[in-house]
């Protein structure tokens, strides 16, 4: 009798298991075919010189495109472009939520008002923000530059700030930390709220300053948040083409080089090559972020 109890839930066990791959296998082979299968032909084209026309076949070359990567200067100088776009822009743009989740911890009139005008920036759709700020920053009529230059006399003569080699860059950073500050200032304002004011109290009594407390409350409190919002968008920002290229054409990051290549130049192979860089840099990222999170 126990016998046939135990056989008949092992029965059921194996048709609820059956059951459970039958309801996830149409997500599976969406997965496979929106993403598995793009990523296993885009490696594939990196290994190969892509002809122009569709009725012919790619010729696989092997690892030359990434050897005439390690040897381009072009490439060299889009990666150290990424890097600094990435961490300035990370950097900033978490420095301002870290600010803005500060403020807000404070009462004052309109506080919830003042709140949801900070998020506009990260809820405005990209292709308006773009457009207003090159309106902003044109060099005949744009606020920035009239305030910059015959204001404050920062810099002098119209300088085009979108398209001067040295000026583009730093714009792209301060307005892409603009758009989202607003992400890192919603992930710290919850943590900020819940910190103890108990711990503030008893550090005033032992006499500790405001910096004191900032950096040995605060801080300390708010460090593991801070460093998974910098990672979160370093991950996104080192990605990220389509920011890049509505504002200038001055600023060539990789995905900016890699669309250049394959959609100017029409070297797919090449583009995937770049695409694949890229690729295994961002699983890196990965990495380390899960690696962050499972030690935390």
């Amino acid at each position: 009798m126990v016998s046939l109890t135990r056989s008949g839930d092992r029965t059921l066990e194996e048709k609820e298991a059956l059951l459970g791959y039958a309801l996830i296998a149409p997500s599976l082979l969406l997965i496979a075919a929106v993403i598995l299968y793009p990523v296993l032909y885009n490696i594939y084209l990196s290994f190969t010189a892509v002809p122009l026309s569709p009725a012919e076949s790619p010729e696989w070359i092997g690892l030359q495109h990434y050897q005439d990567l390690l040897g381009s200067g072009q490439f060299w100088s889009a990666l150290w472009t990424t890097v600094v776009f990435t961490f300035f822009s990370t950097t900033l743009a978490t420095l301002g939520g870290l600010g803005a989740a500060l403020l807000f911890n404070r009462k004052f009139r309109g506080r919830r008002f003042a709140r949801g005008l900070v998020l506009l920036p990260y809820v405005a759709p990209l292709i308006s923000i773009a457009f207003v700020w090159r309106f902003m920053l044109d060099p005949l009529y744009g606020i920035v530059p009239y305030v910059g230059s015959d204001v404050l006399g920062l810099y002098g003569g119209d300088i085009d700030l979108l398209s001067n080699d040295r000026t583009a860059l730093w714009s792209v950073i301060f307005v892409d930390a603009w758009r989202y500050f607003p992400f890192a200032f919603l992930m710290l304002i919850a943590r900020v709220q819940a910190i103890p004011s108990d711990m503030y109290e008893a550090a005033k009594i032992d006499g500790a300053s405001r910096f004191a407390q900032f950096k040995d409350i605060t801080l300390a409190e708010l460090k593991y948040i801070l460093a998974t919002v910098f990672l979160l968008r370093w991950i996104w920002n080192f990605n990220k083409f389509a920011d890049i290229w509505l504002l200038t054409r001055q600023v060539e990051t990789l995905p900016v080089y890699a669309y250049t290549v394959a959609f100017a130049n029409y070297q797919h192979g090449q583009a995937a090559a770049i695409s694949m860089v890229l690729f295994l840099a961002l699983i890196g990222f990965v990495l380390v972020y899960v690696a962050w999170i499972l030690d935390w």
